[in-house]
């Protein structure tokens, strides 16, 4: 079964080298390198038996979750998925805690409790993931709410997947946030699979005409483009800080990997051909490195520090999450809401 879809967004470089200076763009491209290189990582803990239960690899879709939360303020929310280790650690989440939530140690996020699937960091504004598709739509609707109540000027990004575009809970959010103009963004991450099935065999119509439907503006962006992800974001965000209300992005993604770690032999939901197509032509990071260069931001010896320097706080992240203890069995009632 292949039903690639590599071909180019329209109209998704408006504006986008003009969005920020060289040394933003070497930021955005380290942070990608990081959220590539944690996954990595990840896959690797899981396949030595290091790593309790799965995880669903953020690898290839790096380009939405940077670009988006490059856009927010430390004090803006986001809520997250069960592929959510990318927006925890491009809204500022920090290597080691992270590893060592998903090991079940005490000194991750959520005491080793959340894991892969419930990790959430209020100190950076991460809510939580959230192992029910669709169910954070509420959350960042309540959360974008109370900022506005509040007055604070804090703006929500909720991001979800096109497997979400089948609860009635996102809908009654777009509604009730356009209603009252509040200053949320859905992010729609369309990485073309709800799990094993491509989504264009579960869910009708136009994605951005659903949006539009609210009165909620809305926008198709190449998510494997970080210069077009970043720039939009932008806009939104100071959009909904003004106090104009949502907006609503559907970002065009792809998982390079599996459902989970799990999921190995995909050929019979998808095909090789269009897992290579995306991976040597749509790669948003090698997309990126490439157009540094040519811009003369950066050349590739400085590209290959910023690798090297990433695999270092990998790595030094892996080993304080193993020496890290677990946590004492006298806390396994404490922090528990269900």
């Amino acid at each position: 079964m292949s039903q690639s879809n590599t071909t180019a967004v329209p109209g998704t470089h408006k504006q986008t080298e003009s969005a920020a200076t060289p040394d933003k763009w070497l930021g955005i491209y380290r942070q990608m390198v990081k959220l590539r290189e944690f996954e990595w990582q990840v896959y690797e803990l899981y396949r030595s038996a290091k790593m309790p239960g799965l995880a669903h690899l953020y690898i290839g879709e790096e380009a939405v979750a940077v670009g988006v939360c490059e856009a927010l303020r430390i004090d803006d929310y986001i809520t997250s998925t069960h592929r959510g280790h990318g927006h925890c650690l491009a809204k500022g989440a920090a290597v080691d805690r992270m590893l060592a939530e998903l090991l079940g140690k005490a000194a991750g996020y959520c005491r080793g409790k959340g894991g892969s699937m419930h990790v959430a960091d209020p100190e950076h504004g991460n809510l939580g993931a959230n192992a029910i598709v669709g169910g954070s739509t509420g959350i960042a609707a309540g959360a974008a709410l109370s900022a506005q109540m509040r007055g604070t000027g804090q703006v929500a990004v909720c991001f979800f997947g096109e497997g979400a575009l089948g609860q009635g809970l996102l809908y009654e959010a777009l509604n009730m946030a356009a209603l009252w103009k509040l200053p949320v963004i859905y992010v729609c991450e369309n990485n073309l699979y709800n799990e094993y099935t491509h989504y264009a065999e579960v869910t009708a119509g136009d994605i951005k005409a659903r949006a539009e439907a609210f009165g909620v503006p809305a926008e198709v962006v190449d998510g494997q483009d970080v210069r077009a992800v970043y720039p939009t974001a932008l806009r939104f965000v100071e959009r909904a800080r003004a106090g104009l209300g949502p907006a609503f992005m559907e970002c065009r993604t792809y998982r390079f990997h599996g459902h989970h770690v799990g999921d190995i032999d995909r050929a019979y939901y998808r095909s090789k051909q269009e897992e290579q197509e995306w991976e040597s032509q749509r790669d948003p990071i090698k997309r990126m490195a490439a157009w540094l260069t040519e811009q003369g931001i950066a050349d590739p010896a400085s590209l290959d520090r910023i690798h090297a320097d990433v695999k270092q706080e990998i790595a030094t992240g892996q080993e304080f999450a193993m020496r890290a203890p677990f946590p004492d069995a006298s806390e396994v009632k404490l922090h528990v809401y269900a």
